[in-house]
This record gives C-alpha cells, sequence and structure tokens, in this order.
C-alpha cells in the first residue's frame, strides 16, 4: 500500500487507464496546461500530449456535446467540470443524449463517457457554487451516479467508471482533493453499485456517501464513548443504489439514520427512506431520521454556512432520537 492525495488517485485512475485504451481522453476548462483546477490531471499533457489531454473554452455545453458525439465514433471521453454547477450549462447533452443514446439508437449506439468534478459546498463560494445535484443526475434512467469519499474508493470506482460502457457522473469535493489515504500499489477496481460498510455496529444504522460522511465518523467515534455502537454505511454508488446493503444492515440494528448534504425535498435519503419502509417495515423500532442541509440556498456567511451545513452534532442528535434516548 502507499499513502496519496486524493487528487492524485483521480490522475492515477485516469492516467492509467488512458495508458491502457488510446480511446480515452481528457477534455475539460485547465485540465492540460495548468494541471487542473485541483491538480488532478498534473502531468498528464506532458504525457499524453494535446489531442489527448484538450484544454477548452468555458463552454461547457459545447463541449459536452462533442464529447458526447465522439463516443458515437468509437472514443471514451472523460469530461471534467471545474465544479459541478456549471455542468447546468451543458446538461441537456447529459440528460437528452448522453442518458439515451443507446436506448433511442435500439442499442446500435453506447455511450461511454465520465462527467466528472466536485460536488456540493466547499466552504465560503456562495449560494451558485455550493449545490450538490447528485440526486438530479440519479433520477435520470440511463446514468450511473458515483460520489466516493477517500482516495482508495475514487480510484478503483473512477477506473471502473471509465471502462463501463455507460455514462458515468463522477462527483468529488473539493475539499478532499488534500485529503490522504492508503491505496494498493498494483491496480484494482471497485464493482459501481456496490455500497461498503465503513464501520461495524449494532445500536444504530447511518448512511451516507460523500465528504459529508466525516460526520457520520466523528459522531460514531463519540457515540462509542457512551456505549452507543453505530454501523456506517457508505454508498459510494448513488445509481446504481446498493439497497441490499441498506437493508442488511437495517434488520440487524433495527434503526436508520440517513446523512447526505443536500436539500431536503426528494433526494437520496428520501429514497432509501422509501424502500427501507416499504421493504423492512417490521424491522424498524424507531421511524427514520434524516439529516439534510437546510431547505434554502447556501449561504456566504461563515455563520449561517455553519448553521446550514449538516455536522456531527445533529448525527449525534438523530442517533440518540432513533434509539429513544
Amino acid at each position: 500500500m502507499k499513502t496519496i492525495q486524493f487528487r492524485e488517485a483521480i490522475c492515477e485512475a485516469m492516467s492509467e487507464e488512458m495508458r491502457r485504451d488510446e480511446s480515452i481522453y481528457l477534455m475539460g476548462e485547465e485540465v492540460a496546461e495548468y494541471n487542473g483546477a485541483y491538480k488532478a490531471s498534473k502531468g498528464m499533457l506532458d504525457e499524453f500530449g494535446p489531442k489527448r489531454v484538450i484544454d477548452t473554452p468555458i463552454a461547457e455545453l459545447g463541449f459536452a456535446g462533442i464529447a458526447v458525439g465522439s463516443t458515437m465514433t468509437g472514443n471514451r471521453p472523460i469530461v471534467e467540470y471545474m465544479t459541478f454547477n456549471f455542468s447546468l450549462v451543458g446538461i441537456d447533452q447529459i440528460i437528452n443524449n448522453a442518458a439515451k443514446i443507446r436506448q433511442m439508437s435500439g442499442g446500435q449506439f453506447k455511450c461511454p463517457i465520465v462527467f466528472r468534478g466536485p460536488t456540493a459546498s466547499a466552504g465560503q463560494l456562495g449560494a451558485t457554487h455550493s449545490q450538490a445535484f447528485e440526486s438530479w443526475f440519479a433520477n435520470t434512467p440511463g446514468l450511473k451516479v458515483v460520489v466516493p469519499s477517500n482516495p482508495y474508493d475514487a480510484k478503483g470506482l473512477l477506473k471502473a467508471a471509465i471502462r463501463d460502457d455507460d455514462p458515468v457522473i463522477f462527483m468529488e469535493s473539493e475539499q478532499m482533493y488534500g485529503d490522504k489515504g492508503e491505496v494498493p500499489e498494483g491496480e484494482y477496481i471497485l464493482p459501481l453499485g456496490v455500497a461498503d460498510i465503513k464501520r461495524e455496529g449494532t445500536d444504530v444504522t447511518i448512511v451516507s456517501f460523500g465528504k459529508i460522511i466525516k460526520e457520520a465518523y466523528k459522531a460514531a467515534d463519540e457515540l462509542e464513548k457512551e456505549g452507543i455502537s453505530c454501523e456506517v454505511i457508505d454508498l459510494r454508488t448513488v445509481r446504481p443504489l446498493d439497497k441490499e446493503a441498506v437493508l442488511k444492515s437495517v434488520k440487524k440494528t433495527n434503526r436508520l439514520v440517513i446523512l447526505e448534504e443536500a436539500w431536503p425535498f426528494g433526494n437520496v435519503s428520501t429514497e432509501i427512506t422509501y424502500f427501507v419502509q416499504a421493504e423492512a417495515f417490521d424491522y424498524l423500532d424507531a421511524p427514520i431520521v434524516r439529516i439534510n442541509t437546510a431547505d434554502t440556498p447556501a449561504p456566504y456567511s461563515p455563520v449561517l454556512l455553519e448553521e446550514w451545513l449538516p455536522n456531527k452534532d445533529e448525527v449525534i442528535k438523530a442517533v440518540k432520537k432513533v434509539l429513544y434516548k
């Protein structure tokens, strides 16, 4: 094993796959000359050249369309958005074309493409740069949605996403690019659609994904001191969602708390709440509690932003609520 940063895990995954398959290329704003806005493509221009690591204008709709079209001629593009907030400019290409090419062509065309970049909040960046769109994309048949929380998962899942023959939305975090973690020296791939139990427990299940799962870890550590055993599940992939892993855990602990950095209306935690009550109702000893951001645009004020974001104290409160403590 070796210890590397999240950004290095992303770079290694892309580089390894590009060495393996010449049809893969990277396109996006500042990915080449600048080594990536977050240095996640550092050194790739030097190795692969300007035909495979391509700087684009600030025109997400245009380069998303070019990339989607190129899949129909045998290419496997990786499109980097400087933030997924900017993907809204190109969302027509993602939803109306990438997600539907296979079905609308009667299976004549695949669309092997990865759209990747940071999601959700990253400090004081204002309302239009602090949005989580995982549930938006996950709502679309034809798309797969991946949200890793550490370097090991990021590398293994990104390699799987690049090899997938369907379009994959791969969502990272500006606040995780510097995170360090262990990854294997050799090649490894993690399958999409498989959750991971990050912490075994018996009293309550906490389900989360992405950078906000760190608050679940903090809460679990504090609750352990009080004799409360939390099982923490990292979904890793939002679509397809590993329902069986969640159901199996709930049937063991009989209680569920869901932590998600997203607005509360119609999100991933809503979907989980529905299928758990539908398929494991008799195992529940308490109502499900979900923790989300406030139902407002993200504030700029640091004091308000702290209140807006979910945190470990809310997780602790939720756990104690489902335990009737």
